[in-house]
């Protein structure tokens, strides 16, 4: 799966403005959880253990 953000800045529009609307939109995609997530390697007991504590969450 290929997941592409991209900004286009605008005219008159800083650098600063862009990074913004970058950051919040790799927020929003959830790009930036899922690059954390896979920073390391996490056991597959681990993982279904989360997943359990995220559902009981809800």
């Amino acid at each position: 799966m290929n997941r592409m953000s991209e900004v286009i800045i605008g005219d008159g529009e800083s650098f600063e403005a862009a990074l913004r609307r970058f950051n919040k939109k790799i927020q929003q995609a959830g790009i930036l959880a899922e690059a954390r997530r896979r920073e390391y390697y996490e056991r597959p007991a681990a993982r279904r253990k989360r997943k359990e504590a995220k559902r009981r969450k809800r």
